[in-house]
């Protein structure tokens, strides 16, 4: 049965906060699709050169990813192993499932999203999407996050941006996304929706938001909005817009301000004493958080989260603008063709896999 669990949340923004460096272009979004689905535009040419993605046209070969063996897009031939077959055609060739890598014993591995879900609207999607990896043999945490328009084979479905595999068709979708396209299945899952995000922030006070560029962009309501470098103290409208803005940046621009404002509640949180006070805070914010993890698989996690933050033993990774190709789909759709010659690879080392 599906759980709400507040204090798991407040663990994960103690390791968040506790994260002074990344590898790689860390990539977290926060959502800007509700209701029907629509295409995402190209990102302006400054911010693709700034961000250093490479472009190509949907027909070059960089385009078309590695092709499957074995059977059309529509057959379930030995190429989807133990996966649903595609059920529409593709625009890109499929390749075989990723090998699955052995698991570290001891090892808890949470895919944390972050959906842009609305009263009264009609879908989402998850356009944050983070694996977090718990090693409890030797206290130590990778997080790795995928970017929201990486263009994978989703299960039972065809080739789609990744964020939409939730809210299609669910989380035994999502795990079969994660494990077929990066060899590993999640044990658990957190869905965050951003209107509990802004609360969560105006019910601590609002942060202390440590700015490292100055940000002018529009937002609802007349004219546009700017954030000075510096110190700036948000409330959580303006938290959420500051995390959210793409219109005179990217997404890989927004990697750095999620970073900023995660560390500022990290902060708060910590001057709140959030893990000692965690069954109060579970009773303020129950409807922030939906998991399937339990009291019971909660519980040993909440030392293992003081070891970290006492250990530093924390490696960040993403599929970064060096690792994909930026290009446009049949319905014009900004998309993100994964190199997986260098994905696969980071994947192992963020997995701590002894294979």
């Amino acid at each position: 049965m599906k759980r709400i669990l507040i204090p798991l949340l407040l663990i994960l923004a103690l390791l968040l906060g506790a994260c002074d460096a990344a590898r790689g272009a860390f990539t977290p979004t926060a959502g800007q699709v509700a209701g029907n689905p629509t295409p995402t535009p190209f990102l302006p040419m400054t911010s693709i050169e700034d961000a250093g993605i490479q472009t190509a046209s949907l027909g070059s070969d960089v385009a078309q990813g590695a092709p499957a063996t074995g059977g059309d897009v529509a057959s379930s031939g030995p190429v989807w192993g133990r996966f649903a077959a595609p059920s529409l055609e593709s625009d890109i060739e499929l390749r075989p499932p990723a090998p699955l890598f052995a698991k570290p014993e001891d090892q808890v591995t949470i895919l944390v999203m972050g959906s842009d879900l609305r009263p009264n609207t009609g879908g989402y999607r998850t356009d944050v999407m983070m694996l977090v990896v718990l090693d409890r043999t030797d206290n130590s945490v990778s997080l790795v996050s995928f970017p929201r328009d990486l263009y994978v084979f989703q299960p039972g479905y065809k080739v789609d941006r990744i964020n939409s595999a939730q809210a299609r068709a669910g989380w035994e979708t999502t795990a079969d996304t994660i494990e077929y396209n990066f060899g590993v299945r999640p044990d658990h899952y957190m869905l965050v929706h951003f209107n509990g995000f802004q609360t969560l922030v105006d019910s601590l006070g609002g942060i202390d938001v440590q700015v490292g560029r100055t940000l002018t962009d529009d937002r609802e309501g007349p004219g546009d909005f700017t954030v000075q470098a510096g110190t700036m103290h948000m409330d959580g409208e303006t938290a959420l817009w500051y995390v959210r803005s793409r219109g005179t940046s990217s997404d890989f621009d927004r990697t750095r301000r999620q970073q900023e404002v995660i560390q500022a509640i990290f902060y708060r949180l910590l001057s709140l004493d959030a893990i000692a006070n965690a069954s109060s805070l579970y009773e303020q914010y129950k409807n922030t958080v939906q998991t399937d993890l339990t009291l019971s698989d909660m519980l040993p996690l909440l030392p293992f989260a003081s070891a970290i933050g006492d250990s530093g033993a924390i490696e960040r990774y993403a599929v970064g603008a060096d690792m994909v190709t930026l290009t446009r789909n049949s319905v014009g759709a900004s998309i993100l063709i994964p190199d997986w010659d260098q994905i696969l690879p980071m994947m192992a080392e963020a997995l701590n896999s002894p294979q």
